[in-house]
């Protein structure tokens, strides 16, 4: 998605909020602020905002497992089921 398009700046939102809340929703394409000449801040709909937040959720959650496989702190799949079942294997 092109972003170049969806470039506002601040008074064009003061003067059409109601406007560009309903486009958001219709489009879905989040739409860029400029204060100055400058990016200052992105808009967004509710439903992208909160796909975005799950998306980085379950990115976060890879990392951790990437940075525990990194780190040796991981089990056989046998032992994981068993302490899944809440049994305890016996040394040997």
């Amino acid at each position: 998605m092109k972003l170049e398009s969806h470039i506002r700046p601040i008074s064009y939102l003061k003067a059409h909020a109601a406007e560009i809340v309903r486009s958001l929703g219709e489009s879905g394409a989040p739409m860029v602020i400029t204060q100055n000449g400058h990016a200052k801040a992105v808009l967004q709909d509710v439903h992208s905002y909160e796909q975005t937040q799950e998306t980085l959720a379950l990115l976060k959650i890879l990392a951790l497992g990437q940075q525990q496989v990194a780190d040796g702190k991981v089990m056989g799949l046998d032992e994981a089921f068993d302490r899944a079942r809440g049994k305890r294997r016996n040394a040997a």
